[in-house]
């Protein structure tokens, strides 16, 4: 079966967006970038890749993505309706219209779905964001991969939202950077 890993990046204080959404603050430039490029060259948007000067990504961990409503809105915004052409991409929504052929909006559970991705062959399905869906999909979330950077935001979208309900999980592996970026892997347990 595959798992689902929330792969996400979230300051010490546990907000992973604004209040209105966006992520940009988070710095692109240290020594943790070049390692995590190479290492989840999947995570890197197809259109932000072109502007770097990147290849088009290849899946290594996953081949599918899953995230909110409010994750896409932030890259439609741009004018961008399919971020990760080279994945497998899915938005839960009960209200959204599909903006892109390659691009599957869920209406309705995204627990189901979720399990019946899981279901299917492949490689990892990543969860990345936002806090709404991290917290429906709790139980669901086999691995949490989150990138600590060293920032206090005060307010903005929680890495989990919903009730107050202790999930455990394991420290699997951790790595701390000169640019003070800390990168946890945890597992369920």
């Amino acid at each position: 079966m595959r798992k689902l890993s929330y792969y996400i990046a979230s300051t010490v204080d546990g907000f992973i967006a604004t209040p209105e959404g966006a992520a940009d603050f988070f710095p692109w430039e240290g020594d943790h970038n070049a390692v995590m490029t190479a290492e989840y060259p999947e995570t890197v948007p197809t259109h932000v890749a072109a502007m770097v000067g990147l290849p088009v990504p290849e899946p290594r961990h996953f081949d599918t993505v899953v995230m909110g409503r409010g994750t896409y809105d932030v890259v439609l915004k741009e004018g961008v309706p399919s971020p990760y052409e080279h994945l497998r991409q899915y938005v839960f929504s009960n209200s959204l219209t599909r903006q892109h052929p390659d691009v599957e909006v869920v209406p309705g559970d995204p627990v189901a779905k979720v399990r019946e991705l899981k279901a299917l062959e492949g490689k990892g399905i990543w969860l990345c964001g936002g806090g709404a869906l991290a917290g429906a999909l709790r139980e669901e979330i086999d691995e949490l991969l989150v990138k600590i950077y060293p920032i206090v935001a005060g307010s903005g979208v929680p890495l989990f939202s919903g009730e107050f309900r202790a999930t455990g999980f394991k420290l699997a592996a951790h790595r701390i950077f000169d640019s003070g970026m800390a990168f946890m892997t945890y597992t369920k347990q």
